[in-house]
């Protein structure tokens, strides 16, 4: 068999088991075993396939074929300009999460030297992201897994800033170290009931614990509020993830811990998804 003719075997299978993006999936999944870049894959597609790998990528498509997400399969995910390693350990980077890394950019001059932190790393991606941009700055990533930042510390070396980040295992809730410029998180924000509703890519292989918020979704939100706003700095900037049609209550909630609305950021759908709010 040819390139071709696997891919088109892969997304049959896929296809065949209600998978929506049956052709892309079945793509990536012969890049990984072949251990190339898709577009050298798409290159090569008259080329026949070594048996060894052509084992390697049904195995990737049964597991896909169960729902699997393809980022835990392949072992990373793209995530704004850079390449991250995830499993099951932490959540997926999402496109609308770039949405954070947009605004604190726009914040943060070129030259700023800012100490950040980030609340519920996981794989680490936005507080790497960021500190790739801005060459000045130092961060701290926590997280409540201990498993979330081994990962976040491997991604922070290949991305070859463990120099200026500290992955530290906490909650917030008991976390008091330093003063910051600015604070960022993604936090578990989905009511508990709601859980069940979402994809089964999701719900049954994403960790519950970085995405279930309680039960009305503000648990850590107003967590998060309440320690941050005894760990920024005054006048210092705080960037928070939400979900949709969370913006109006949490507003009242950064203002009841002395935090000015600066802007409410919209995603990529034209959703609300993030609060850019000051210190006062």
């Amino acid at each position: 068999m040819n390139y071709q003719e696997i891919i088109n075997a892969g997304s049959k299978i896929l296809k065949l088991n209600n998978i929506k993006s049956y052709n892309l999936d079945s793509e990536i999944l012969l890049s990984s075993a072949l251990k190339l870049d898709r577009s050298q894959l798409l290159l090569n597609l008259n080329k026949e396939i070594k048996n060894k790998e052509k084992k390697n990528f049904f195995n990737f498509v049964k597991r896909r074929s169960k729902n699997e997400p393809v980022a835990y399969i392949t072992g990373y995910k793209e995530f704004w300009k850079y390449k991250f390693k995830v499993d099951r350990n932490v959540l997926i980077p999402r496109p609308d999460t770039e949405t954070i890394i947009e605004q604190v950019l726009k914040e943060l001059d070129i030259n700023s030297s800012k100490k950040i932190l980030d609340v519920g790393t996981g794989s680490g991606c936005i507080i790497i992201s960021i500190l790739k941009e801005r060459k000045r700055c130092f961060g701290v990533g926590i997280d409540i897994s201990k498993n979330a930042v081994k990962l976040a510390k491997y991604n922070a070396k290949i991305q070859h800033i463990d120099n200026r980040i500290k992955f530290l295992n906490s909650d917030i809730d008991n976390f008091y170290r330093d003063k910051y410029d600015l604070i960022i998180s993604n936090p578990p924000y989905i009511e508990s009931f709601k859980i069940n509703d979402l994809e089964d890519d999701v719900k049954s292989h994403e960790p519950r614990v970085a995405l279930d918020g309680g039960v009305d979704g503000y648990k850590k939100i107003k967590l998060i509020i309440k320690k941050s706003s005894i760990l920024i700095k005054k006048r210092g900037k705080l960037f928070l993830e939400l979900g949709i049609n969370q913006t109006r209550e949490t507003l009242k909630i950064l203002n009841s811990y002395g935090f000015y609305k600066n802007k409410v950021i919209k995603d990529l759908a034209n959703k609300n998804r993030c609060i850019l709010s000051t210190k006062i």
